[in-house]
């Protein structure tokens, strides 16, 4: 069973950086779909990032495309999110998020099958999360 586990939260100023990690084991397949989703409570979660594990190809939300990078370390099977230029409305709980053996092999048809799946809930996996706090 794939398991998913973040880290690197934490609070910044404005303007900052930061750099968030989901570490995962139990994944044997040859490709995924992994991605990056946020949530502040009370408002709805917000889709973030995807990358295509096949070739590296990746997606952003318009809100974060320039500033976050989605990346991959296959050695390490690891999956990053850097995080620069971080704005008050990134505050949230960022989640890692993975749908294994897909269809879709590109970055934006990877964002749009997790959404979709996020939304029937039924991700393959996702972490616990872990909380981003910048500050004004």
């Amino acid at each position: 069973q794939v398991q998913l586990v973040e880290s690197g939260g934490g609070s910044v100023p404005a303007g900052g950086s930061l750099k968030l990690s989901c570490a995962v084991s139990g994944h044997t397949a040859v490709s995924a779909c992994m991605g990056w989703f946020r949530q502040v409570q009370g408002k709805e979660r917000e889709d973030v990032a995807a990358v295509y594990t096949g070739d590296g190809d990746t997606y952003y939300a318009d809100s974060v495309r320039g500033r976050f990078t989605i990346s991959q370390d296959n050695g390490q099977n690891t999956v990053y999110l850097q995080m620069n230029s971080l704005k008050p409305e990134d505050t949230a709980t960022y989640y890692c998020a993975a749908v294994l053996r897909p269809n879709e092999r590109s970055g934006v048809n990877c964002f749009i099958l997790l959404a979709m799946r996020r939304l029937a809930n039924s991700l393959d996996a996702w972490g616990q999360g872990t909380l981003v706090t910048v500050s004004s």
